[in-house]
């Protein structure tokens, strides 16, 4: 089985801590096959990391997390920006229209900062002729979401929504995180992930959880590192 972490962030999102080169280091060393980086609203993170991963070993998708109204969305297989603050399925088909592919990161996750889509909003989106189309997964497990239950939540929409793939991912912001939330599919390469979530013949795995004080913590260290580099 392969696995593929399709949430982490790097220093291109604003609340990114980690380098390029570092993500794609640690993605090697903990054994992951796949991962897409998907900082917020920006692409450079992802296209530098798509160059790079020959040379660590391992298969980088290009993504976005995309701020919509409704909420953040993850787009995948994307080298284009993705225009933020539009209406969720009119950014789906956007994506659509780049070549991607959609997964609805946390949802109904609550706290400061978080911008998650509702469960009637992802129903919406799945229910329209075209859109349904690109979204083709939800995030189930959560692995650094600071309200817990929500990645429950996210488990009970997606048994209500046959065919849709789940995702495992970490979201992670800081390079402790990476991989204690990911995917598993047969294979193990970018195109064989593709087509699994396509068929919704991805499966969950959870890592050691952090607790919300240190994944707090740790980002906070990382981010004062991190400021004072730049």
């Amino acid at each position: 089985m392969g696995l593929a972490d399709l949430h982490i962030h790097t220093v291109y999102s604003y609340d990114g801590t980690a380098s390029v080169p570092d993500v794609l280091a640690r993605a090697k060393q903990i054994g992951l096959d796949v991962i897409a980086i998907t900082d917020h609203d920006q692409i450079i993170g992802a296209l530098k990391a798509f160059e790079m991963a020959p040379e660590f070993g391992i298969e980088v998708i290009p993504g976005i997390e995309i701020t919509t109204a409704e909420g953040d969305l993850l787009a995948l297989f994307v080298t284009q920006k993705i225009k933020p603050g539009r209406w969720l399925i009119e950014t789906i088909l956007d994506v659509g229209e780049a070549g991607g592919i959609c997964i609805a990161p946390h949802p109904m996750a609550r706290g400061t900062g978080m911008r998650s889509l509702s469960a009637p909003a992802i129903l919406r989106a799945l229910d329209h002729p075209v859109a349904g189309r690109i979204l083709i997964g939800i995030e189930t497990y959560n692995a650094t979401v600071l309200d817990r239950e929500s990645n429950l939540h996210a488990q009970k929409l997606w048994a209500e929504c046959p065919g849709i793939a789940q995702v495992g991912n970490s979201d992670a912001h800081i390079l402790q995180a990476i991989g204690l939330g990911t995917t598993e599919f047969l294979g193990n390469t970018a195109a064989h992930l593709l087509d699994a979530l396509w068929i919704g013949a991805t499966d969950v795995r959870q890592g050691e959880p952090m607790n919300s004080a240190q994944i707090l913590g740790n980002w906070a260290v990382n981010f004062v590192r991190k400021s004072r580099i730049t």
